[in-house]
């Protein structure tokens, strides 16, 4: 089986402004970030769509300590955003300190933008990956 959408051509659509994901064909769910099944049908016949940047804080926690490579960037919050569209997908929140954080945050639109984030020994280099700020 071979990945109708990679990673690094997701990651690359973000540095241009653009969310892509996929959507299944047989129950219609929309997957993001890009995996090799539907995430709800597990259906391989999908589609890749590009979606919009809205959506509305589910929920979130602050990262005091950090992945290696990362430790010079705590505090940090990461948001699991529902979009518009339906999906649910993870990155970083840039509009608030991490030190005042707190349930108020629950149900905030935002908008989807990215950030380059070094790569680690984990990673094959430099990425672009969701950051959300408030609309």
């Amino acid at each position: 089986m071979e990945y109708k959408l990679t990673f690094k051509d997701y990651a690359n659509a973000l540095t241009k402004g653009k969310l892509i994901g996929l959507k299944c064909k047989d129950c219609g769910n929309i997957t993001v970030p890009p995996k090799m099944t539907c995430q709800e049908c597990g259906g391989t016949d999908l589609d890749i769509v590009e979606l919009g940047k809205r959506g509305k804080i589910v929920t979130f926690t602050v990262v005091n300590v950090a992945p290696e490579g990362r430790q010079n960037e705590v505090p940090y919050i990461i948001v699991l955003v529902k979009l518009d569209e339906g999906p649910w997908i993870m990155g970083n929140l840039s509009d608030i300190d991490p030190a005042r954080a707190s349930m108020d945050l629950i149900d905030k639109e935002v908008k989807l933008g990215f950030r380059v984030f070094p790569g680690d020994k984990y990673s094959p280099g430099d990425q672009a990956r969701p950051v959300f700020s408030f609309v």
